[in-house]
């Protein structure tokens, strides 16, 4: 009876002894052998690093961080050269799984985590293609410089300025479609944070309680009310 006692209470110690954390993030790196992997996420304006390993043979690890609300991180890959590989993703409670290789660190990665990462996926989705448009666009308006046919150029302007306003329509009607995700007002602060303030306000009134209180719903409602204060010391 006293070695079970003596049992418990040790598991209890080991227990007691490992620190929770919130967010958890297993990657695995093919064909990493030698670097250094920083966890970071963004402070006010700035990117700061929450949990770091040194990876020297092993390409499998984990990071670690604390997590209030769900929230963007950044999965850094610093292969000791000039180039520094970045994955972004979205990360709730528990645990996060990141697989990817060496050679395509962001291209190849493939995350498997919480609903807000699957939400941001299907967004990003569509982006690429209206963001591969925009390139087209640009290409087009540089080889009508290169020929002086101002015709094209002015063609080619209204064709990308339609093109902005689809993006920012686009993105906000998946945002108020997807009202009860935080992903909603994280790309109203990203991606459509210079839209007009009728549609910002328009993706913040419609998100759900829980969103509004978290980090990217508080901090789209201060955007929104600085962005008013500031019109009305203009006026």
């Amino acid at each position: 009876m006293k070695k079970v006692l003596v049992f418990l209470l040790a598991l209890i110690a080991i227990s007691c002894g490992k620190e929770q954390r919130d967010l958890v993030v297993k990657t695995n790196v093919k064909g990493l052998k030698k670097g250094t992997v920083y966890l970071k996420k963004a402070k006010d304006t700035v990117l700061v690093t929450v949990d770091s390993i040194v990876v020297n043979g092993t390409p499998q690890f984990e990071l670690y961080s604390d997590l209030d609300s769900p929230e963007v991180f950044f999965l850094y890959l610093d292969k000791n050269s000039k180039i520094e590989d970045r994955i972004t993703f979205f990360a709730d409670k528990g645990v996060t799984e990141i697989n990817t290789t060496v050679k395509n660190f962001a291209f190849d990665a493939k995350i498997k985590g919480s609903e807000q990462q699957k939400v941001l996926e299907e967004y990003l989705a569509v982006l690429s293609k209206l963001n591969n448009k925009n390139l087209d666009l640009i290409k087009e308006n540089f080889e009508a410089q290169k020929a002086g046919d101002t015709a094209k150029i002015n063609q080619i302007e209204k064709q990308y300025k339609a093109s902005i306003r689809r993006k920012y329509l686009y993105t906000v009607n998946f945002a108020v479609n997807h009202s009860n995700s935080e992903v909603a007002p994280y790309l109203a602060l990203t991606e459509a944070y210079n839209a007009n303030i009728n549609l910002l306000d328009t993706i913040n009134n419609a998100l759900t309680p829980k969103v509004k209180t978290s980090k990217y719903g508080k901090a789209l409602d201060k955007f929104i009310k600085d962005i008013k204060e500031e019109s009305k010391t203009e006026d």
